[in-house]
């Protein structure tokens, strides 16, 4: 038996092409990267790496409970437009400094604290669900087994994990860092603006589904 389902090249590019696709997780990662470099990334990486592969859990269980229940997408939603507004305001408060890269290393957050940031920034983006529940289901198929959907999991999180290293890893290259070194403070500025955008965002679709 195959391990690897007859869709799984187009299941590889669409997921790919997705990860191309800036969003909340991927500002989050520049927003850190730039100033705290791999070492004060790679926690975030694992963290999201971890949220993508509970989902992708979730919708090997059954995860159809997401599109059936609309007050449990629409509380996740709410939760994660809040978190994206509490993130994206710290890094708005971003303040002008000189990198320097003796000081990165005693002042980079701890790798639990870039864990829960990243665990939580993939987990309060129910879209993440729902972008798999469709690749997993109506892009596999009927036929597909549950082992080749678990190896197309895997594969899913492994690329996901590796994507963000080597992210924040470019990032992160001293002769970049140099050449971006004056402009850390709008970078993260930029990134948390943009972070607060999708928040409020997500606020006026849910206000406006409430309302109409």
């Amino acid at each position: 038996m195959d391990i690897f389902p007859a869709a799984f090249p187009a299941l590889a590019l669409a997921h790919f092409v997705a990860l191309l696709s800036p969003g909340p997780d991927f500002f989050l990662l520049i927003g850190y990267a730039i100033r705290y470099r791999l070492r004060g990334s790679v926690g975030l990486c694992i963290g999201i790496a971890l949220g993508n592969a509970l989902y992708i859990l979730l919708v090997l269980i059954g995860a159809s409970a997401l599109r059936h229940f609309s007050g449990l997408f629409t509380a996740i939603e709410l939760l994660g437009a809040l978190y994206l507004l509490w993130i994206g305001s710290h890094l708005v408060r971003s303040r002008p400094q000189t990198l320097a890269l003796d000081e990165t290393r005693q002042r980079c957050p701890g790798i639990g604290k870039q864990f829960l940031l990243g665990l939580g920034s993939a987990l309060l983006n129910p879209k993440n669900a729902l972008f798999y529940l469709a690749l997993m289901t109506a892009l596999l198929g009927p036929d597909v087994t549950l082992l080749q959907q678990s190896v197309s999991g895997i594969w899913m999180v492994m690329v996901v994990l590796l994507w963000d290293v080597a992210l924040v890893s470019l990032i992160g290259l001293p002769a970049l860092q140099r050449r971006l070194s004056r402009s850390i403070c709008w970078i993260e500025r930029i990134a948390g603006v943009v972070l607060m955008v999708f928040g409020g965002w997500i606020l006026w679709k849910i206000c406006k589904a409430l309302f109409e």
